[in-house]
């Protein structure tokens, strides 16, 4: 076959899986954008996986469209730091353009929202403390990356934050300008662009600032600050209107935090921080207050030229939890548990709207004989411990948060809550009640008043297992006690169970007393998802 030929059939195939590009073998696809594919393939010269970004072959036949995709995406090559997904190479092989990076394993900050519907303050100044450092370095270098958004800000296994698709971001723009109907500019983007973007003006690291601050206010809030129908209508937005004040959504977060998110914010660039290091600067003392860190003027990453020390920690993070899957590929899971627990789930987000905003994560399963039998690793911290247990999804690991890190105070709750509707599931779907879920939902529900999220969770759940039980005299007792902060009942997964006991227990409340608690529960924004149609939770049982 003449190379010319060759190069036509390759650049037309729809799904490259299982060919051969130069020194990858593409293993299979990930995922499916406007501008490009991407495939997880091996690196045969160095045997490592790295993710394949194709570009879309009606795309590549623009010459110049290519010649900025392949300026712009080396620039971004040349970002070397520990909080940004690395470039390996930009090449085209026969007729196929496409850029190979780092493959993350772990969840973007999207996923994480869609799981946890907000973050707590502890999470949120790892993440912005993390990113800074990523848009500092870009800034240093005169990058603008230019789509900022939970989208591509990963969460990886050691509990690194890691800014992704520096350079393919920055070519779905044209130079200088940005058009709202330009192919590749869907509703995610307008949602968190500046306002220097939605009026095609040019752009500098200010407008990457004013996107994470967006983005943190999504962690926040739980939703960004402007939607709409169109993104002309969110643009509008963006240029117009301020923000409801992050005060009024979440009064639990320090003023000096919501402070920082709205600076960020503001619609003139000449009013936002000018620089992160500026941001870092406001931040740092509560990164003092509540990650009891030392915090200078540089942050680790912040450092021109290197790799801080962080790096080195984390690598070492890397290879101990590398030691644990290999340890336990000899291991089993109670695989029954776990995809009773998935579906009773993800099925209650999905009722709640909320599955429509995750992907698929794909993460390692451990094999072999019993994990209950079998150690679970501390990671060196907290926060990674918690980064582990998000990733394996087991009773074990989030068992090892509450061994190894008992006065977290932040990475005990999320255990403990995970924990619970582990067990809540074998209640669900076995009729197996053996009083964990009771114990975690019981030290949740003690929370201070500070910390209403977690006691409404704890005192929600409380009802669904009395209910369960058919014990109304303790039903009733934790209702009233979470009738007055259920506002604050915020989780997607424990709002729909909530939910759905009172609604089986209508007959025995009455109706109307019943529709106004509901109606009480504040509402889960809708969204509309193929996937919105699967099996819902069991139904608490009709009262005795």
């Amino acid at each position: 076959m003449a190379d010319s030929e060759k190069q036509a059939k390759r650049s037309g195939i729809a799904d490259l899986s299982g060919h051969q590009l130069g020194d990858y073998r593409i293993l299979r696809r990930l995922g499916r954008g406007a501008m490009a594919d991407v495939y997880l393939a091996e690196q045969q010269s160095l045997g490592r996986q790295v993710a394949i970004k194709v570009l879309k072959p009606e795309l590549a036949s623009d010459s110049g469209y290519v010649q900025r995709f392949q300026r712009e995406a080396r620039a971004a090559a040349s970002l070397i730091h520990a909080n940004i997904v690395q470039i390996h190479e930009v090449a085209c092989i026969d007729g196929v353009h496409f850029i190979a990076q780092e493959y993350v394993q772990g969840v973007n900050l999207q996923q994480y929202l869609a799981r946890s519907g907000t973050l707590d303050l502890r999470l949120t100044l790892l993440v912005i403390r993390q990113t800074a450092a990523a848009l500092a370095k870009a800034a240093e270098q005169k990058i603008v990356h230019r789509d900022i958004k939970p989208e591509n800000i990963m969460l990886t296994k050691s509990a690194e934050v890691k800014v992704a698709d520096f350079g393919l971001a920055r070519v779905l723009q044209a130079e200088g300008s940005v058009k709202l109907t330009q192919v590749g500019m869907t509703m995610g983007t307008p949602l968190y662009m500046s306002p220097e973007q939605a009026e095609g003006s040019p752009l500098d690291h200010r407008s990457d600032i004013y996107s994470f601050g967006v983005t943190c206010y999504h962690m926040l809030a739980g939703h960004p600050p402007f939607t709409g129908e169109t993104a002309l209508s969110v643009a509008v937005q963006h240029l117009k209107k301020q923000a409801e004040p992050l005060e009024n959504i979440r009064p639990d977060l320090p003023p000096a935090l919501a402070r920082i998110v709205h600076k960020m914010m503001a619609k003139s660039p000449d009013h936002r921080y000018q620089s992160a290091r500026e941001l870092v600067r406001d931040l740092r003392p509560l990164l003092q207050e509540h990650l009891d860190e030392d915090v200078g003027d540089d942050l680790p990453g912040l450092e021109t030229g290197s790799i801080d020390m962080m790096s080195s920690s984390l690598g070492q993070a890397t290879q101990r939890l590398e030691a644990v899957m290999r340890s336990s590929h000899e291991a089993r899971s109670d695989w029954a548990r776990r995809a009773v627990y998935a579906a009773v789930a993800f099925a209650a987000m999905a009722a709640g709207g909320w599955l429509a905003r995750a992907t698929v994560v794909e993460t390692p399963l451990l094999e072999g004989a019993d994990v209950a039998n079998k150690r679970v690793e501390d990671m060196g911290s907290a926060y990674k411990q918690l980064i582990y247990a998000l990733s394996q999804d087991t009773e074990e690991s989030w068992l090892s948060v509450l061994h190894f890190y008992p006065n977290d105070e932040y990475c005990v709750s999320q255990a403990r809550k995970k924990l619970a509707l582990i067990y809540m599931s074998d209640i669900y779907v076995k009729n197996a009640d053996d009083g964990k879920a009771l114990e975690q939902l019981e030290k949740l529900a003690l929370s201070g008043d500070s910390e209403r999220q977690r006691r409404a969770f704890g005192l929600a759940g409380q009802y669904c297992v009395y209910s369960l039980r058919g014990d109304w005299e303790r039903a009733d007792a934790v209702l009233r006690n979470l009738l007055p902060i259920v506002e604050y009942l915020r989780d997607p997964v424990m709002q729909e169970l909530y939910r759905r006991t009172i609604r089986g227990n209508r007959e025995r409340l009455g109706q109307e007393k019943a529709a106004e608690l509901l109606k009480a529960v504040p509402e889960l924004e809708e969204e509309t998802s193929p996937n919105a149609g699967g099996a819902a939770p069991p139904p608490a049982p009709a009262p005795n």
